[in-house]
């Protein structure tokens, strides 16, 4: 843990409007901003993110920052990948979401993902050689995508193979997962 402040960081987070898991934006947005970083909501369009709590349940609604399409060339020091089943399936679908995941792959930029958020990895091709963990059921996915390794762990700091992964199963691991952001961004 870290007890520098994250002053002129910033982080990038990529959101569908429907179905991203409440806690897995809002504890890494709430921690992080506590810390001094500017974080940055992205989302298919400007509408508000509705939230869910489990997969089916309405969490709180959280207005964006910026549409995916309008996003540009912005700078960020690390890319944050929420999960929640639904919003993880629609946004690999997204070109623009998945464009920016191979702009900081390719630029040794960090990513955080959590839960089903490692299915844009797979779905951008920047696995290949990665040890990391995620919700169970994307094991296969992953293993298919090229990853060194999956593991069943709370969370999993892979620098190796050009830009640094930080990955956690589910929403138990909240705190291992901001804290290996925090101690990522301090190096930054």
């Amino acid at each position: 843990m870290t007890d520098r402040r994250l002053d002129n960081r910033r982080v990038l987070t990529l959101v569908t409007n429907y179905g991203v898991e409440q806690d897995e934006l809002l504890i890494p947005l709430k921690e992080l901003r506590k810390d001094g970083v500017d974080v940055t909501i992205a989302a298919v369009s400007t509408d508000s993110v509705q939230t869910l709590q489990g997969d089916k349940d309405p969490g709180e609604t959280v207005d964006p920052d910026i549409a995916l399409e309008a996003l540009g060339a912005a700078p960020h020091d690390l890319l944050l990948l929420p999960g929640g089943t639904l919003n993880a399936d629609q946004l690999r679908l997204e070109p623009a979401a998945i464009d920016t995941v191979r702009a900081f792959a390719a630029s040794s930029r960090p990513i955080a993902a959590i839960c089903h958020g490692p299915w844009a990895l797979v779905e951008a091709d920047v696995l290949r050689g990665k040890t990391l963990t995620s919700y169970p059921s994307l094991r296969t996915d992953i293993t298919n995508a090229g990853a060194k390794a999956w593991v069943d762990e709370p969370v999993v700091v892979d620098e190796e193979g050009g830009y640094p992964l930080i990955t956690s199963r589910t929403p138990k691991d909240l705190a291992d997962f901001v804290a290996a952001t925090r101690e990522l961004l301090a190096r930054a």
